[in-house]
């Protein structure tokens, strides 16, 4: 008995990873299909190259398996079992005296492994997404040479808010730097100065600061603090015209990186609720998958006789409806009905306990 339940287990797993590849890999493959028929005329008008816009298509596609991947995982579970039923293995394993449960329990462990593959490349998408936008010149400029009041989110961990910038005089006004740390071997340094000057070339290349003061916060250990009337900082490389660019868009930002820029922007009073929202669906996302495929196992054999088109039927229609559900509560924990957190968890906890309802429901 041990061992047949371990060949069927490994069959149902073949299975389900076959088909989960081939969604995996195919939806991403006919969106990019999409997009090329649609844009690739605009592309070459630009000047770009053929291979520039497959090497953009390249650093796209970490994005869109991130965003299929709870299709793909409902895809596999609805076609994995669904044939069970339509052609008597499941009935037979019932009748061996294995239950509906425990027949489909390696596919949610399978889910469940899956959702550290969903957090990682949706951590490696964000990546892949800037460096999209700047090889196609989609990401915003500023045309002025002048900007007030905003936060830019530089490398190595720095925050600047800044309250105004001149890139034809090379000046900024009312300078805060924050690097947050961990620790007092690495402590979260913040700088403030009421002015900075820039010089492009010769001795002194680069920013120096005026008139201001730094801290390092260094938890339970106290800090430490000094004035200044000059300063040059090394991380500060950015030059005027960097300073111009756009933040980054949140699906450009890496979960952490994310978190510090919300804070930053938090500090400075700015109304952050929608991209708390948009840090929690990178993690909640990922967790669709657990969710899916215990909803999709039990709809997966309620229509048995109805075949391929059934199977399909459900696979879009949760699809389609879950999407809406994330748009929907996006918009409702932006504007502050809801928690951020629970806004984007939302989806998952009305799927779950629809699955939970369904898989209680059924005949084992």
């Amino acid at each position: 008995m041990d061992a047949s339940l371990k060949t069927l287990d490994r069959y149902l797993l073949r299975e389900w990873l076959r088909i989960l590849l081939l969604a995996e890999l195919g939806f991403p493959l006919v969106v990019i299909i999409i997009d090329i028929t649609d844009k690739l005329g605009s592309y070459l008008a630009r000047g770009l190259t053929r291979g520039a816009v497959a090497l953009s298509y390249l650093y796209y596609l970490p994005e869109i398996m991130f965003l299929v991947l709870p299709a793909a995982v409902l895809f596999a579970t609805v076609f994995t079992v669904g044939p069970l039923a339509r052609h008597s293995e499941l009935t037979a394993a019932k009748a061996s005296g294995m239950s509906f449960h425990r027949l489909v329990r390696p596919l949610f462990v399978a889910a469940a492994a899956v959702v550290l593959f969903g957090i990682i490349i949706g951590d490696v998408a964000p990546v892949g997404t800037l460096r999209r936008g700047e090889l196609l010149g989609e990401r915003p400029v500023h045309t002025t040479s002048l900007r007030y009041n905003f936060v830019y989110r530089a490398d190595r961990g720095w925050v600047y808010a800044i309250r105004s910038l001149d890139t034809g005089a090379g000046q900024m006004q009312d300078v805060i730097m924050e690097r947050e740390g961990s620790g007092p071997e690495y402590p979260t340094i913040e700088v403030a100065a009421s002015s900075a000057t820039y010089r492009p070339k010769g001795v002194g290349r680069g920013w120096t600061l005026r008139r201001g003061a730094v801290r390092y916060l260094q938890g339970a250990a106290g800090e430490t603090a000094f004035t200044f009337d000059s300063l040059r900082i090394r991380d500060l490389r950015e030059r005027p015209i960097d300073l111009l660019a756009e933040p980054k868009a949140p699906e450009e930002m890496r979960f952490f990186e994310l978190g510090r820029y919300i804070d930053a922007l938090a500090r400075s009073g700015s109304d952050t609720k929608k991209l708390r929202v948009e840090r929690a669906l990178k993690l909640a996302v990922p967790f669709t998958c657990i969710v899916v495929a215990v909803f999709g196992a039990p709809l997966a054999i309620s229509g048995p006789r109805t075949g391929t088109a059934w199977g399909v039927a459900v696979s879009l229609g949760t699809t389609f409806v879950f999407l809406l559900l994330v748009q929907l509560t996006k918009a409702i924990g932006a504007g502050g009905v809801l928690p951020p957190l629970l806004a984007a968890w939302t989806p998952n906890l009305l799927f779950g306990g629809a699955a939970a309802w369904l898989l209680r429901k059924t005949k084992t």
